[in-house]
């Protein structure tokens, strides 16, 4: 679709977008206040970078946050095996900082630029990407209409349209249709989302699995794994994982509970967003029991309650001490994080019931009795506390959860046989350039 044949909706868009670049400034210094933006590198969002494009075919990656970037991790591993130089995206300061941990080394990291004309077009200058690959639902106008105006083949991979964003496209139909007319391929988690995208006007899908399924087993640091399981000891341990403003609480209250059925029990608390450790620690308090936090470089000790383990990137560490986790954002309605790495850990799975975000992976380990939904505190204290005392029924939770996610599996492999023919003709056309 050229661009004067663009619907009203995306022209309109575009002018705003246009109009309000003089405004970037303002916008990165409030969001920088909020620490939404690293004062470092708030150059990249208006598109600027003083890293070097490599040279050979690149391929670029966006996905919006944490959650999109552990999934493509090992899809990123793959693309680099193939000898292909991969430059990464996203759009939040957590992310950025878990890619400097988990991406390979070869692996270049960029904030997304704001999606204004002249950010954009001063990225796609530079980095002259020759596929590009949006992971999930996180379309911005700008950087696809320009994308595919240069010619740069466009797939969505790991695909997904939630209900609520179903609804709200079907109310810019135009818009939408032009968006997605621009993909070579749309890659979808599930039937039902490749349903939805058919209907919202991608011309052309494929249904290849969850890569969220396909995660490996979070790293721990050997030396940081050794001095809190000592300084845990014998202690009864419990985690939530991912938590939301509210769950704590729960969880808090949990453990006041429980405490006097299992004197030495200990529960970590590892928030979604590390910055809200300090107000775990004062509702801890102000419940009478004693905490502390990771992030000013306590480990727990015999009287800790509650160890708020506020710190990036060690989920890892989190799912190998607690045999029990509660994965959160499933209270609040926030709809759910990942529960495939502390399944892969071994941990038995506790949930609330706003899962939508994964609605397919709970429903299929519910249904096999692979994890569990609660629904308020009493339910949480009653399973949490027959859990700690049945190690057989724990044991039976994570091995028919391990089985559910590997019967579920196999979404990288199908997502990459879908890439290889993209990759196979950019390395073609590289050959004959330089013939």
């Amino acid at each position: 679709m050229a661009a004067g044949r663009l619907p009203l909706t995306l022209r309109a868009y575009r002018f705003a977008a246009m109009a309000s670049a003089p405004l970037a400034g303002k916008v990165l210094e409030y969001r920088l206040r909020r620490g939404k933006e690293d004062p470092h590198r708030l150059d990249e969002r208006r598109g600027e970078t003083n890293m070097a494009r490599p040279d050979g075919p690149l391929v670029w990656i966006h996905g919006a946050s944490v959650g999109e970037l552990v999934a493509i991790i090992p899809l990123v591993e793959r693309i680099v095996a193939k000898e292909f130089n991969v430059l990464v995206t996203s759009g939040t300061v957590t992310s950025a900082q878990l890619a400097s941990q988990r991406l390979p080394p070869s692996v270049i990291h960029q904030y997304v630029p704001l999606d204004a004309p002249r950010f954009v077009a001063r990225f796609l200058g530079h980095w002259k990407p020759d596929l590009a690959l949006f992971t999930e639902s996180d379309l911005w106008p700008n950087l696809i209409l320009m994308s595919s105006e240069r010619h740069v083949p466009l797939i969505m991979v790991n695909g997904r349209v939630s209900e609520r964003s179903y609804n709200r496209w079907r109310h810019a139909p135009g818009m939408i249709a032009a968006l997605l007319g621009r993909f070579d391929l749309c890659l979808a988690q599930s039937p039902a989302y490749a349903a939805r995208y058919r209907d919202l006007g991608a011309p052309r899908i494929a249904t290849t699995g969850n890569l969220k399924l396909d995660v490996p087993e979070p790293p721990a640091d050997r030396d940081s794994l050794q001095k809190l399981q000592a300084a845990i000891g014998d202690r009864t341990t419990v985690a939530a994982a991912s938590t939301h403003a509210g769950e704590e609480t729960a969880l808090i209250e949990t453990h006041r509970r429980l405490r006097h059925t299992f004197p030495k029990l200990l529960t970590i608390i590892a928030p979604r967003h590390p910055d809200r450790g300090p107000g775990i620690l004062e509702i801890a308090r102000n419940g009478g029991l004693q905490a502390s936090l990771r992030s000013r470089g306590r480990l727990p000790d015999p009287q800790d309650d509650i160890y708020v383990v506020d710190t990036l990137g060690e989920l890892g560490l989190v799912y190998r001490l607690a045999p029990i986790v509660f994965v959160g954002g499933s209270l609040a309605s926030h709809g759910g994080q990942n529960p495939v790495e502390p399944i892969k850990l071994g941990a038995a799975v506790l949930h609330g019931p706003n899962v939508w975000n994964f609605a397919e992976i709970y429903t299929a380990l519910d249904a096999a009795r692979g994890a569990e939904q609660i629904a308020d505190v009493g339910r949480l204290t009653v399973r949490v506390g027959a859990l700690l005392t049945d190690a057989a029924e724990r044991a039976a939770i994570t091995a028919a959860a391990r089985q559910t996610v590997e019967r579920l599996g196999g979404a990288l492999d199908r997502t990459v046989a879908a890439l290889d023919p993209y990759l196979m003709q950019i390395r073609l056309e590289r050959r004959e350039s330089h013939a």
